[in-house]
């Protein structure tokens, strides 16, 4: 299978001379006469290395390497421990020269390893057949590009290079580190026409059928897969409207559907994905999914909105209120309040009871003594005696003479009164409405032909029935 890989990427006249080529940079040190001195610079310049002394780590390995860059033929630290090491010294360089020749040695030691891997030279460790190598070279070549994406900065041709390589062998078990330099090579070569749409969508589908595999496999790696494939497409999404057509989305999401024909979420899934590439309604495909989702959305809605309202009487009530059912909207507000343990929220329910009682179906008393429930759920709010003093104010007229009615406005404006010295968010409402009220309050003549005088206590009639102490307009 490598082979012929390896064929399609060199010339066939090319092989042998490859391979005659890898003969000196895959030296080992056994049999060497300077086996010893190059054991001893590996072993110091590993013990460095390992404690992230670089630069003493460099001077050892330079020696190791040069003498047996392929060490003992059994690992390939010298190769990719190199690597670490130059872009150590890249990133320390000051010097135009350093820099050039920290990054074609980046370069170089990948190319020696991959070459000693294809000959042979290196061995891989618990694996055998050519399955082995294709994913030892898929893991080389995706490790470089990612080193000439982003620490070597190499022209885009060599990166695309390494990249398209590495996804070559590697395929399913390409690196996700790949993801965004192979993204950002297509996207940059679509828009200055070095790469034709057919081929970009090529690069999409690929990495995305990757991304998606180790997803699936859910192991400690899939939420790393998931987050390069979600900036990789982010990357994309800048020309999607030029490579993709609704067709092609058609197409790739039909067998999804067609795996599973009944499952809502499929279907929701597939009219999401075709709209947002742009098909239009009338698309057979996606006319067809979405009749069929309407049809399961309107008994889904109706079975969600019964279980939520089963759950939640408070909305069911509220629900019952806006069609007009009264009555059944003061039952569904019991169940509410019977069941409501936080008493914030029991007062809201015992005051749109009070409030319905009061205003759509006028049984005073009982308004009144729910109001007064909900004051008592929850201390220090105004609006229940907001509301008791609407009740009065509106009922004053059915309290009998004018003398009467004018002590049922009293009694409304001490309901005000005290709603706002306990709550200051109904004070200005209060204050509106004592103010409107203030013509309606007794004369002193009224109060004089009964013989009341100013402070007195008087008890209010009609169902009212409590005490005002008598304060006149005058």
């Amino acid at each position: 299978m490598w082979i012929k890989k390896m064929k399609k990427l060199l010339p066939t006249a090319c092989l042998l001379a490859s391979s005659l080529m890898a003969v000196g940079q895959c030296e080992t040190w056994i049999g060497s006469d300077r086996e010893s001195e190059a054991t001893d610079a590996h072993s110091i310049y590993r013990d460095a290395y390992k404690q992230k002394d670089y630069d003493l780590a460099f001077e050892q390995w330079k020696i190791a390497y040069e003498i047996a860059p392929a060490a003992d033929g059994k690992r390939d630290y010298h190769y990719l421990n190199g690597v670490e090491l130059y872009k150590d010294r890249l990133a320390k360089a000051t010097t135009d020269e350093d820099k050039a020749t920290a990054k074609e040695m980046i370069a170089t030691l990948y190319d020696q390893a991959i070459e000693c891997y294809k000959n042979g030279v290196l061995p891989f460790k618990k694996c055998t057949g050519d399955d082995c190598l294709d994913k030892k070279l898929g893991y080389l070549y995706g490790r470089k590009a990612y080193d000439l994406y982003y620490s070597v900065n190499s022209p885009y041709s060599k990166t695309y290079d390494a990249v398209k390589t590495a996804v070559e062998y590697g395929g399913n078990d390409s690196e996700y580190i790949v993801f965004a330099p192979y993204a950002a090579v297509a996207v940059d070569w679509f828009k200055k026409e070095k790469m034709t749409a057919e081929e970009t969508r090529a690069v999409y589908t690929e990495l995305n059928e990757i991304a998606d595999y180790n997803i699936a496999k859910g192991d400690q790696l899939s939420a790393y897969y998931e987050q390069a494939a979600a900036a990789m497409n982010a990357s994309f999404r800048e020309i999607e409207n030029d490579i993709f057509d609704c067709a092609f989305f058609v197409d790739k999401l039909r067998p999804d559907y067609e795996d599973n024909p009944d499952d809502p979420e499929t279907i929701k899934s597939v009219i999401a994905k075709l709209k947002r590439q742009g098909c239009p309604d009338s698309e057979p495909f996606l006319a067809e999914l979405e009749t069929k989702w309407k049809k399961y959305a309107v008994a889904e809605n109706a079975r969600l909105q019964a279980e939520f309202e089963a759950n939640n009487p408070g909305a069911a009530a509220k629900k019952l209120y806006d069609n007009g059912d009264y009555e059944e909207a003061v039952t569904k507000y019991d169940e509410a309040i019977s069941q409501e343990a936080d008493p914030a929220k029991k007062a809201s329910y015992l005051f749109s009871k009070a409030s319905i009682q009061f205003r759509k179906l006028k049984k005073y008393g009982a308004a009144r003594a729910t109001a007064r429930e909900a004051a008592k759920a929850r201390p220090n709010w105004g609006r229940p005696y907001m509301l008791i003093g609407d009740m009065y104010g509106t009922t004053a007229r059915n309290c009998g003479d004018a003398w009467n009615q004018r002590l049922a406005i009293l009694a409304a404006m001490d309901k005000y009164s005290y709603a706002k010295s306990i709550d200051s968010s109904v004070a200005e409402e209060a204050n509106s409405r004592l103010s409107r009220y203030r013509a309606s309050m007794p004369t002193k003549d009224e109060g004089f032909m009964r013989k009341v005088s100013a402070g007195q206590s008087v008890n209010v009639g009609c169902w009212i029935g409590e005490s005002v102490k008598v304060r006149y307009a005058n």
